[in-house]
């Protein structure tokens, strides 16, 4: 029998995604950002100064931070101090990497961007949520910094989105929400920009092994996703 989606969705169908802009006061950009029950708030402050190796280069620099909220997750979940789990080190460096290949850095100057994903809600794809709605804070931070003339062009090169997609029972499925994500026999997280042009594959097979073809088919599915993501981002910013 083949896998029943537990909301009902088709195998190619994203969750409802919703982005709520300037969620926050003092942060130059902020999102609270939708995936069907999960729900990622991300912020964008800039500081001046970058780090050691690019001073006197001109050009600037982006990192990234996430964190699980204690209540996100039906059994709390424990506060991260002064050590961080590998899970938590390898997300946030896979969002600053994925953010930093939407921009042209050097027309940022000596300025840091510092983005924070916290996670108030987990249904699965808090990763790839995370980066999706970080863009749209990104993009409200640097129009932020152009209004204030604090720089003279916008560093956006690219769009950028991500989102999951796994093989159930030997099916592609986009979007996987947590029942799912368990579920799966292989789980990628894919990264792409608005060309389609491939920035981060995160792939493993859970149990078993995949095929050619049906990597092939976990991308095509992937595409298809993100690009109507890619659509709702825009969106997010029309009148």
């Amino acid at each position: 029998m083949a896998w029943q989606r537990p909301d009902g969705r088709q195998p190619d169908q994203l969750r409802p995604i919703r982005f709520e802009r300037q969620f926050t006061r003092f942060a130059a950009g902020s999102v609270l950002v939708h995936c069907g029950d999960t729900q990622v708030l991300c912020t964008v402050s800039v500081q001046p100064g970058v780090p050691k190796f690019l001073e006197n280069s001109g050009q600037g620099w982006l990192t990234a931070e996430y964190r699980m909220l204690p209540g996100a997750t039906p059994q709390r979940h424990q506060r991260e101090f002064l050590k961080l789990s590998g899970r938590t080190q390898e997300i946030q460096r896979l969002i600053g990497r994925s953010l930093r290949a939407s921009l042209d850095l050097s027309a940022l100057g000596e300025m840091t961007l510092t983005v924070d994903a916290d996670v108030l809600q987990a249904d699965g794809g808090t990763r790839t949520a995370s980066i999706t709605g970080a863009y749209v804070a990104l993009k409200d931070a640097l129009n932020t910094l152009l209004d204030k003339g604090q720089i003279q062009r916008s560093p956006l090169a690219h769009q950028v989105a991500a989102i999951s997609v796994g093989l159930i029972e030997g099916e592609a499925f986009l979007d996987l929400n947590y029942p799912e994500d368990v579920a799966a026999d292989v789980d990628f997280n894919v990264v792409l920009n608005e060309t389609q042009q491939m920035i981060e594959i995160q792939g493993t097979a859970e149990a078993g092994s995949f095929s050619r073809t049906q990597l092939n088919q976990m991308l095509e599915v992937a595409e298809k996703g993100i690009q109507e993501i890619i659509v709702l981002q825009a969106q997010a910013f029309s009148p």
